[in-house]
């Protein structure tokens, strides 16, 4: 019985040994981390505490910097880091966006590397610009990748297929990643992503004041627009924990099947109401999208196409945009109306007729579509 007794107690300061052990690795562990944690957060608050220094304090060095007209704040801050007057441009782009600054102006200025940030941003706010564009370029909406880079092709004299190459070069694209990584994240390399910029070029006049850009500043002038509609549906976007891949998605599904500005938040509540019920989206576009083609009509064929795009086959939205959706469409996208509606089809006059059944979708498809 003793014997017993000293095994028990034997084996209680053991656990309580192992127990103290286990609370001491914990406390040293608990203890490693906080210090990392304060060395990291120190280390980063004196970096970017020295990167909203002036460049040189000592410097009188006059530096003209020019800003075209359409430059967005991403645009600005790598210029303001080529030119050597911040010393890092994502730095500057969050100070501004934190500061909640806006209204920079187009226009020549004149600046020395000992310039504070703030300094620098109440010159931006002064500039004026009297020069006439070299040539504008005008995105129209619903256009994919494809028709942009022929539309760029045609405007700066180019091959095509030498533009097409280089949007949809790994290097090219990870260096506009580094440039606007809050609008081209990782989601834009997903496995089954045709083409990584398809859906975020935004539709639009834009004015070039140089005879020959580069496809990166072309391309830019794009991208800063994109990014700056998209900035001001962040509250929204987020409100719906979308992302901004997949908000530029639904926004394009929507700008393809609509044919008037009335339908569109009526295209969406369908759309949203077949994915909260697990059905396929079944878009004819997502398939001729697949396809890589332009029909008229989809026939039962083109539904058999395997692709990760063909809404028919697989269920919620395709891996990415499949074109560029403006504001009407994107609108819709976070505000659709509120019905019961499942399916809807369009006339061959253009009206679109929705229903909430599908042998009330047939009858409709009968009468509009199959009769006509």
């Amino acid at each position: 019985m003793n014997s017993k007794k000293e095994l028990f107690i034997a084996n209680l300061n053991q656990r309580q040994q192992e127990a103290k052990l286990v609370r001491r690795v914990v406390v040293i562990v608990a203890l490693v981390l906080i210090m990392i944690v304060a060395v990291v957060g120190t280390s980063g608050y004196f970096y970017i505490k020295s990167a909203l220094k002036p460049v040189n304090p000592d410097s009188d060095k006059d530096i003209v910097v020019e800003v075209p007209i359409g430059s967005g704040v991403s645009t600005i801050s790598q210029l303001l880091e080529d030119k050597g007057l911040v010393k890092n441009a994502k730095v500057f782009k969050y100070y501004v966006k934190f500061k909640n600054e806006s209204n920079f102006m187009a226009g020549e200025y004149h600046m020395n590397p000992s310039m504070s940030i703030q300094e620098i941003i109440d010159s931006l706010k002064t500039g004026k610009i009297m020069q006439e564009p070299v040539f504008t370029m005008t995105i129209p909406e619903g256009r994919q990748l494809k028709e942009i880079s022929a539309i760029i092709a045609k405007k700066t004299n180019q091959k095509e297929e030498e533009i097409w190459k280089q949007l949809n070069d790994e290097a090219f694209i990870k260096g506009l990643m580094a440039k606007y990584p809050d609008l081209l994240t990782t989601e834009i390399w997903a496995k089954n992503i045709k083409y990584p910029l398809e859906g975020y070029l935004f539709p639009a006049t834009y004015s070039y004041y140089e005879e020959k850009p580069t496809l990166e500043a072309i391309i830019s002038v794009m991208l800063d627009k994109t990014e700056s509609v998209v900035k001001a549906y962040e509250t929204e976007i987020e409100r719906d924990k979308l992302t901004v891949h997949q908000f530029l998605t639904m926004s394009s599904l929507i700008e393809e099947e609509a044919t008037k500005n009335v339908d569109r938040k009526k295209i969406a509540s369908v759309f949203y109401n077949r994915i909260e019920q697990g059905m396929p989206l079944q878009t004819d576009p997502t398939v001729l999208y697949a396809l890589g083609e332009h029909k008229d009509r989809v026939y039962y064929k083109d539904l058999e196409v395997d692709s990760p795009y063909n809404t028919y086959q697989n269920v919620g939205l395709p891996p990415g945009p499949i074109a560029n959706a403006g504001t009407v469409s994107m609108e819709a996208a976070l505000h659709p109306d509120d019905t019961d509606y499942l399916y809807f089809l369009a006339s061959k006059d253009g009206k679109v007729y929705f229903s909430k059944s599908l042998n009330e979708h047939n009858e409709l498809k009968a009468k509009y579509i199959t009769n006509d």
